[in-house]
């Protein structure tokens, strides 16, 4: 069973959870036994210390939904913002729907942004 091999090494998906994208990897989470938690980023919120952690691990384009309704509201001073470390941090403290989803994290670290069946399958 795939749950076995995230034993020792919880999971933990954050998302929205209206995102479609969320609900298509918490759906093949659940059709393949994937035992996780879910952290909603909108009511529950994100952390600096968090979202730095997250840096370390995936590229700043990586995390940071540039294709989004958010970040095309966005004025053009806090688009560029977003270029930098700190201020991608503000951003996505401030408006949590600018970061792509899901991140699905586990003990040792990020293992998937973003939801790809092929990609879930490798992992879990």
């Amino acid at each position: 069973m795939a749950a076995s091999k995230s034993r020792g090494n919880a999971l933990t998906v954050y998302g929205i959870p209206n995102c479609d994208t969320v609900k298509k990897a918490r759906d093949w989470l659940d059709a393949h036994g994937v035992t996780y938690a879910f952290h909603d980023v909108k009511k529950a919120g994100v952390d600096a210390a968090l979202l730095r952690g997250w840096l370390a691990q995936v590229p700043l384009d990586t995390l940071v939904n540039r294709r989004g309704t958010t970040w095309r509201a966005l004025s053009d001073e806090q688009k560029a913002a977003a270029g930098t470390t700190d201020g991608a941090i503000a951003l996505m403290i401030d408006k949590p729907s600018v970061i792509k989803r899901p991140v699905v994290v586990a003990d040792d670290g990020i293992k998937a942004v973003g939801f790809s069946a092929d990609q879930y399958q490798t992992l879990f």
